[in-house]
Formats: C-alpha cells, structure tokens, sequence
C-alpha cells in the first residue's frame, strides 16, 4: 500500500489524498473527543506535495487548517485561534512545500543523471567506433607523449614496423622515424602543429622505406601529445620513378629518331657531293679526302642505326579522369596569368585507348604553351578545352585566343628556328598521341590557335583486335 500513497500516478494521489482527509476530518468529528488529530493532515500534505503546484498546496494546507480548526475541542478566540490556525496553516504548507521541492529535485537529478547515462552509452560507443575504425585503417595510426614514447599504435602501424602487437608501446617513435625528433616536447608545449611530411622511416629489420606523415599535437593535462597518421609511399615512389623512366626513354627514343632523320638528310646532301666530287677525279689519292669518305660513310652508319620501338603502356584510360589532373596540374598558373579558363567535357565519354602518363604530358604541353602565349597578350585571356565524341574517335581540342600560328605549316617540325628551346614539344606531343593510335594536328580558327587530339575509344581498339 505505501508505494502506491506515495508512488502512484497523479490521479490515484489525488483520490487517495483526499479519501485520507475526508477519513480524518470524520474521526476527528465523530470518535475522538478530547485528542486533536489535525497533525494527521500531515499525511495526505505529504502525498499530495508530490503532484500539486504551489498555489495547489496553498489551497490544501488551508482547508485542512480549517478541517483541524472545526473539529478539534478548543474555543477559538481572536488572540489564541487565530496563532494557532497560522500555525496549522504554515506547517501543512511548509510540508507540503518540502515534498514538492524534494519531488522536483528528484526529477531534475534523475533527468541529469539519464542523461549522463545516454551520454555515457554514447561516448562509450563513439569510443569503441573510433577504436574500431583505428584498428581497421590500412593507414599506420600513433599517438605519443612529448617524449616521443608511443602510447598507442595500431596493427597497421605493427606491420609496417614489422612488429608484433603491442611491441610498439612504450618505445620511441624517432627510432623509427628520425624527423620526428625535430619536434620537441619543448617545441610542442610552446607551438600546436598540425601539417604533413614526407620522411625516411626505418623497419624493426633496418629496412629504409619512404612515409608520408600526417601529424598534430595537442595539449592534455598530462602535458602536449603526439598524434601522426602513417601510409607507406615505397610503391608510390617506385611507381612514380618508373613512370618517369618510362617516359624519358619513351622521350628520348623520339628524340633521337628526329635527331637521326636530321643527319640522315644533312648525310645525304654530303653524299651527293661528295660523288661529284669523287667524279671529277681531283682529289685522287689525297688521303683528306679519302678520310672525309670513311666519316661520311661512319655518320651515315651511325643515322641509319635502327632504333626499335619501346613497348608502349597502353591500356584502357578513363580521360575525363586525365583531364581532372590536368585542370588540377593548370590550375595554378591561370590564375597567376590572369586566364579564364572553360571546360566542356561530355559527362558520357568512353574509356579511350592510350598511356595515362604520356597522354596528360600532350595536354600539358599543349596547354602550357598557350598559357605562355596568353600571357603576353594585353587583352582579355580566354582559353577553351572540350572533349567529346565523334563516331569511334574521342576529340579533345585546345583552343586560346591568341595571336594565332603564322606558319601553320611549320608545325610539329623538331629542330626549328625561332622555337622554344629544341622546337621538339609539339613534335613529341605528337608522336606520343600517335604511338597510341591517336593523332594530333593544328585545326585551323579566324582566330588564335585551335590544336586537336584525337584518340581510338577502347571499345574501337578492343574489335580491331
């Protein structure tokens, strides 16, 4: 029976609250004639103090005053009534008024402490996500004091280090990764640094390998810590260093090739006079002579050297991704120029039929030199670069608004005068989009210079095979 007096919902208070008075006020009147019962009132003020508002209490406390007053045996006189109906009056109230502060506090710390509770459950959870999410990354995760002495590592960062978990707590990150050490747990105190390296790193075996390190440090009570993400750039660097010697002999090849086909034509002007001139009989048997016929006949031998192609790294290329990296690549230096630069890339093209490297090498050089042409123009600098597809052929055109090409004939001829350095880019360029099956040539405009890269869709490429 007491949880339900004093637990209950609100209207069963209510009911049970006003049964008690009435059941009090009816003894006090009909049984109990000497003994006052009034301060059995405190009992339903105790009760009803739970749910009731404030001016709800006040009206209570006054009608049990009143109930005490009617029915209790003393004469009621102004000057000793009226004190002591004060009293029954405040001490119905003031407990009442105890009970409702004390309910109310309760509610408050029970809310506080469910909410402390669900903030609990959920950082909890959010921790055992992190947790998680640290232990699944393929990227090596460290923390560490301002010492340098690890505290927390993950299993990548144990396979990287070639250890077994949890080997690494509690040893030095710079015997590791020696960089580290410039940073300083004084350094750390005074600066927050939050940026990225690249750096040597050693295996527990002595093996050298190249990282890049995403690292911050941040303050704690304990003192500044150390936090630093890890990848492996080994393969990066690798991949990297044979896709550029991939290209310079790629590059060289061509080269060399326009190089020979030079001293080929300059060997055969010399030829031809050096048979008239062995003709004509007149210097028969002069030994400079004669010596100038094995060097022409040498240079000729050396010209005529067959050099066999180099195996193309072709394979199916996604282009708008190349043009991404190639208006990443621009980027830059259009701005520092002062160059709108307009895109139109069909959002549909096909994969095309090329090598990555050597493809964006013919957008770059293409673009860099209207780049360079822009910037010497005074007006308003507009270059336009579109990609779509024409039947079995992808197009990719280049176009600016400069001064335009004065001798369009002239174009991708190596070697010649007036040209930037050796005059061999478009000429590169161009036996780059051919080596792939594609072509590049000039497309003539009213006005500025227009250059189209056309290249073989895989699809294309994959029936002709």
């Amino acid at each position: 029976m007491y949880p339900s007096l004093f637990r209950g919902s609100r209207t069963s208070t209510l009911i049970w609250g006003a049964t008690l008075i009435a059941l009090i006020a009816l003894i006090d009147w009909r049984i109990v004639a000497d003994l006052p019962l009034g301060f059995l009132y405190l009992l339903p003020m105790l009760m009803l103090g739970r749910i009731l508002q404030p001016w709800q209490i006040m009206t209570v406390a006054g009608l049990c005053t009143l109930l005490t007053e009617e029915f209790d045996q003393f004469t009621w006189t102004f000057r000793t009534g009226l004190p002591r109906d004060v009293l029954y009056f405040f001490a119905f109230f003031a407990i009442g008024m105890f009970v409702h502060e004390a309910n109310r506090n309760r509610q408050i710390i029970v809310r506080q402490l469910r909410e402390i509770e669900r903030q609990s459950e959920a950082r909890l959870e959010a921790e055992q996500q992190l947790n998680a999410l640290i232990q699944s990354s393929p990227a090596a995760i460290v923390t560490a004091d301002s010492d340098g002495c690890v505290l927390m590592a993950n299993e990548a960062a144990h396979r990287m280090l070639e250890l077994h978990a949890p080997a690494l707590l509690g040893r030095s990150i710079q015997q590791y990764f020696p960089s580290l050490s410039h940073i300083s747990g004084r350094e750390t105190q005074q600066h927050l640094f939050r940026t990225v390296m690249q750096s040597r790193g050693h295996r527990e075996s002595g093996e050298a390998f190249l990282a890049d390190i995403c690292f911050s440090t941040y303050p704690t009570h304990s003192g500044p810590r150390f936090a630093a993400m890890i990848l492996d750039a080994s393969e990066e660097l690798r991949t990297r260093e044979e896709s550029s010697l991939h290209q310079m002999l790629a590059g060289s090849r061509i080269a060399v090739s326009a190089v020979s086909h030079e001293v080929r034509n300059i060997c055969g002007a010399i030829a031809v006079v050096h048979q008239n001139l062995a003709r004509a009989n007149i210097f028969l048997g002069n030994k400079d002579f004669e010596a100038l016929t094995n060097l022409v006949v040498a240079l000729e031998r050396i010209a005529a050297v067959d050099l066999r192609p180099y195996p193309e790294q072709t394979s199916e290329v996604d282009l708008a991704a190349v043009l991404d990296d190639l208006k990443i690549v621009i980027s830059p230096s259009l701005s520092e120029h002062d160059i709108d630069c307009q895109w139109s890339i069909d959002p549909h093209l096909p994969l095309v039929w090329a090598d990555g490297t050597n493809l964006i090498q013919v957008f770059l050089n293409l673009t860099t030199n209207s780049i360079r042409v822009l910037s010497q123009i005074p007006s308003t600098r507009n270059l336009f670069i579109s990609a779509s597809t024409e039947g079995s052929r992808v197009i990719v055109q280049v176009t600016d608004n400069g001064p335009g090409i004065s001798h369009p004939d002239r174009l991708f001829r190596p070697f010649q005068a007036g040209a930037q350095n050796t005059g061999l880019g478009l000429y590169l360029a161009r036996a780059f989009a051919r080596s792939f099956g594609g072509d590049l040539h000039y497309k003539p405009s009213p006005e500025g210079a227009c250059f189209v890269v056309e290249l073989a869709s895989a699809d294309a490429s994959r029936d002709l095979q």
